[in-house]
C-alpha cells in the first residue's frame, strides 16, 4: 500500500462529508411512515415506470448511434475528426436546459427539421418520444466516452492480427473487438441508463412535464418539492438507491480475466 500524506486526509474527510450530507439528510427527515403509501402511489408509479422505459429506450439509441461515433473517434485523429468529437461531448458540459430549448429549436414544431416532420404529420416534442430523445441527447457521450477510452487502451494489435487471418472488418468487430471492450461497453451502457434516468433540465424543456406522458420520476420530484418538500423525499429515496446500484455496478465489477 503507497502512503498518503496525512495532511491529505483531511480534505478527502471533508469531500466525503460535503458528499454524504445530502443523502444523509434525506434519510433523517424521511417520513418512514408514508414512505410505502408514497412511493406506490398511482402518480408515483406512473413517474417511475415512464422513466425506466424511455431511459431503456433511450440506452439502446445510445448503443446503436455511440458506439460506432466511438469507432470513428478512437480509430481516426484528424482534425475534423477531434472536432466532431468535441462537439458530439459538448452535452456534458452544456446545462441540460439549453440542450432541451436545443432541441425544441430544432425538433420543435416549428423547429429547423420539426416543421418538416410537423407537416408529414410526425410530432417530437410534449410526447413520450420527445422524451427519449431528450434523455439520449444529454447521455451518449457518456457511452461514447467510455467506449472510446477502451478502444484507445486495448489498442488495434488483435484487429490487425484477426486481418492477417483473413477476417473481414465486420466480422472483426464482432468476433474480436466487441468481445474485447465489453466490460466498458456495459459500463458506459449503465452509465447512460442512470444518466437518462436522471435528466429533467432537457426533458422538462423539451417535452414538458405531462402527467403519465412525460412526466418521469425527477420532473414529479421536482413538482412535490413546489407543493410539499417532504412529499418529494420518498421517490428521491429510490433514485439515489437506484444511483447507488449503478455506481456499484460500474466500480465494483470484477476485471475480465486474461487467458493464454
Amino acid at each position: 500500500m503507497r502512503r498518503v500524506p496525512l495532511w491529505v486526509h483531511i480534505p478527502a474527510v471533508l469531500g466525503v462529508c460535503f458528499i454524504l450530507i445530502g443523502p444523509i439528510a434525506i434519510i433523517v427527515r424521511m417520513p418512514w411512515g408514508d414512505f410505502w403509501e408514497s412511493v406506490t402511489a398511482p402518480e408515483s408509479v406512473d413517474a417511475l415506470r415512464l422513466g425506466v422505459l424511455t431511459a431503456l429506450t433511450s440506452t439502446v439509441m445510445c448503443l446503436v448511434l455511440g458506439v460506432p461515433m466511438a469507432f470513428v473517434f478512437a480509430r481516426y485523429n484528424s482534425v475534423w475528426t477531434r472536432v466532431l468529437r468535441a462537439l458530439v461531448l459538448l452535452p456534458l458540459v452544456l446545462p441540460p436546459v439549453v440542450g432541451g430549448i436545443a432541441l425544441l429549436y430544432a425538433l420543435g414544431r416549428y423547429g429547423l427539421v420539426g416543421q418538416y416532420l410537423d407537416k408529414a404529420g410526425i410530432t417530437l416534442a410534449f410526447t413520450t418520444t420527445g422524451v427519449v430523445l431528450a434523455q439520449t441527447f444529454v447521455a451518449m457521450p457518456f457511452l461514447v466516452l467510455s467506449v472510446e477510452g477502451a478502444l484507445r487502451s486495448a489498442g488495434a494489435d488483435y484487429e490487425q492480427v484477426a486481418a492477417t487471418l483473413g477476417a473481414s472488418p465486420s466480422r472483426t468487430l464482432w468476433k474480436v473487438t466487441l468481445p474485447l471492450i465489453f466490460p466498458a461497453l456495459t459500463a458506459g451502457a449503465v452509465l447512460a441508463f442512470a444518466r437518462a434516468l436522471g435528466e429533467f433540465g432537457a426533458t422538462i424543456t423539451f417535452a414538458g412535464n405531462l402527467p403519465g406522458t412525460t412526466q418521469t420520476a425527477p420532473l414529479k420530484i421536482y413538482l412535490d418539492s413546489i407543493n410539499d418538500p417532504e412529499a418529494a423525499l420518498p421517490l428521491s429515496l429510490v433514485l439515489m438507491a437506484v444511483a447507488l446500484v449503478v455506481v456499484i455496478a460500474v466500480h465494483l465489477r470484477r476485471a475480465p480475466e486474461v487467458t493464454a
